[in-house]
């Protein structure tokens, strides 16, 4: 069972995916909607801080401290491509085309660009979304 999609608390975040044409907007909702459904079902990430970063909705570990900041936006060279942003400072995007090399379509370090015209795999997107919202804590693990 997922947990229910919390309502947009920010009126400016929600203007964001209102702003976009309406087939980025679904899959960015989608998008939004996976991100709080893996927060929930990981052990130890809590509840979730969505708020603007550089004018894209981001999704933050503030109480845990667990993780490093996903956002989602469309991307501004593309009228059907969207991304979900990582901290280009981790190692995530590295590890995600290590172990997704073929699944995804990677840009440098900082993202994983998705298309309106294909299929989003979802098993392996939300492995990734918990592995970004556990870096910090994984990271912590690793080095005790």
């Amino acid at each position: 069972m997922s947990a229910a999609v919390p309502p947009f608390e920010d009126p400016a975040v929600e203007a964001v995916f209102i702003a976009c044409p309406v087939a980025i907007q679904k899959r960015m909702l989608a998008l939004r909607a996976m991100v709080f459904e893996v927060a929930a079902s990981t052990a130890g990430v809590g509840e979730l801080q969505e708020t603007l970063k550089w004018g894209e909705p981001a999704y933050l570990t503030a109480g845990s401290k667990s993780g490093s900041t996903i956002r989602i936006a469309p991307r501004k060279a593309s009228s059907t491509q969207y991304a979900l942003y990582f901290n280009c400072q981790t190692t995530l995007v590295d590890t995600f085309r290590t172990l997704f090399p073929t699944e995804f379509s990677y840009e440098g370090n900082r993202s994983i660009v998705f298309d309106t015209n294909t299929k989003v795999p979802a098993q392996a997107l939300k492995f990734c979304i918990a592995m970004a919202l556990t870096y910090h804590r994984n990271k912590a693990e690793a080095s005790a």
